[in-house]
């Protein structure tokens, strides 16, 4: 392991935590602190990361990198183990540098057996050449961002080249059309220059049981080959809107889901097959389980928030968050029934919502209120599938008073269905105001 010597990154790490308690004083600038320390000692994040023994780890992925990340740290530390891991709002470089900065000594040294870190896809491989990555973990290529990415084809190659990085492990999921291949490219007989390549996946009783499927993306590059089958080394064999049922290595584990949906079986199955790896013997799916149990969602995804409403009655918010059609239609199907009371937003952190059309919002009856910068987007796509709609009020402030001013639900839970910008705004307005890289 490498070890920075003591003096080294005193003073840009002295500047680095100073510029870090401004910018929390400001409410903002998260990054910023870790763009300073950099400038200043550009080996910092490659010296302080090479302290942990089991590597780094990145997690890559359309959707469910917070999630998984989150669910991966816990089983690990559910073993023993001390986990450094960044906020998903710190998925980019300078963010990753900033939450390194605040968990490290001034002396540049930061206690963790393991790194667990959620990447952006697209700045992933070239903050390899910094952090080489000793495990990647890849969830699913799914439609997203195209207004960013242009094809689904490039988001796939960026995180396959990413994962070629991988010293150790690459760790894939069997069900996705373009994550499956990845061992194409490595010459064939050639295990001398290839990671271990390990896979996890769902039964086919499981994916045929899921209204829309898996949604990952189709490869219109190798449409005609025939699926490719792997063994997983976790599949997920049973879920239901609590909890699921895994295997790892033959033996069946089960765990409660910090939140409802196939989604997070799925995404606890990817966390599971790479504690699995990493661990090797010492892998034990009682630890997996317990870990889970005590699990809380991840920020801003299935969380259950209190607020008051204006007769000063006590009520939650559970927030569904998503972020593209596919988050949004698995989000959808997860529900148990209708909700009594709904909000759904989206504002301009989803630029292109072109895709609303495709998404099938038979798990609702009715939406109390529409808001977000592009509401009436919503409430016409809504309209044209038959959907009641009560108000539509771009204005979120006074969207969640008016939310606010209804009567408590019978279940005591308000349901608000929105995208990530959303989200951190209202978690914001009803009292909540740590941000998610700041916790």
């Amino acid at each position: 392991m490498n070890k920075p010597s003591g003096l080294k990154y005193f003073v840009p790490v002295v500047l680095g935590k100073a510029v870090r308690t401004l910018a929390k004083i400001r409410g903002g600038g998260s990054a910023f602190p870790g763009y300073v320390t950099t400038k200043l000692a550009p080996r910092f994040l490659e010296d302080v990361t090479g302290q942990f023994r089991y590597g780094i780890v990145y997690v890559l992925g359309s959707n469910g990198k917070s999630t998984t990340t989150h669910m991966l740290t816990e089983v690990l530390r559910g073993h023993g183990l001390t986990v450094f891991t960044n906020p998903s709002g710190a998925n980019l470089p300078q963010g990753i540098a900033s939450s390194i900065l605040a968990e490290s000594s001034v002396f540049g040294k930061l206690d963790a057996d393991i790194g667990v870190l959620e990447i952006d896809e697209a700045f992933a491989l070239e903050f390899a050449t910094t952090v080489p990555p000793s495990t990647v973990l890849v969830l699913n290529t799914q439609v997203d961002q195209l207004y960013r990415f242009y094809e689904t084809e490039r988001v796939a190659d960026m995180m396959l080249d990413t994962a070629q990085q991988a010293k150790l492990h690459i760790v894939t999921n069997r069900e996705d059309p373009y994550l499956s291949k990845i061992a194409k490219r490595y010459p064939a007989g050639d295990a001398t220059i290839a990671p271990d390549i390990t896979y996890f996946g769902a039964s086919d009783e499981v994916i045929a049981n899921a209204p829309h499927g898996l949604f990952n993306a189709t490869d219109y590059r190798d449409a005609d080959a025939a699926p490719e089958t792997h063994a997983p080394l976790a599949e997920l064999v049973a879920t239901d809107r609590a909890g699921a049922s895994i295997t790892v290595r033959g033996d069946v584990v089960d765990v409660v889901l910090p939140a409802k949906g196939l989604h997070y079986g799925i995404d606890a199955t990817a966390a599971m097959a790479t504690a699995a790896i990493i661990l090797g013997e010492d892998f034990s799916g009682a630890s997996a389980a317990k870990a889970f149990a005590a699990m809380k969602p991840a920020y801003g995804r299935g969380e259950l928030l209190a607020i008051t409403n204006k007769n000063g009655e006590e009520e939650q918010v559970e927030f569904v968050m998503f972020k593209n059609a596919a988050s949004l239609q698995l989000n959808l199907d997860a529900l148990p029934e209708p909700p009594e009371q709904v909000l759904l937003a989206i504002d301009e952190g989803t630029p292109d919502i072109s895709w609303i059309y495709d998404i099938d919002f038979a798990a609702l009856d009715h939406v109390d209120l529409i808001t977000g910068a592009k509401a009436w987007q919503i409430a016409l796509r809504l309209e044209h599938e038959g959907i009641r709609i009560g108000v539509v009020e771009p204005d979120l402030r006074k969207a969640i008073d008016l939310m606010r001013a209804m009567p408590k639900p019978k279940a005591g839970m308000k349901t608000w269905i929105v995208n990530y910008e959303i989200m951190m705004l209202a978690r914001k307005q009803i009292g909540f105001l740590e941000l998610e890289n700041q916790r």
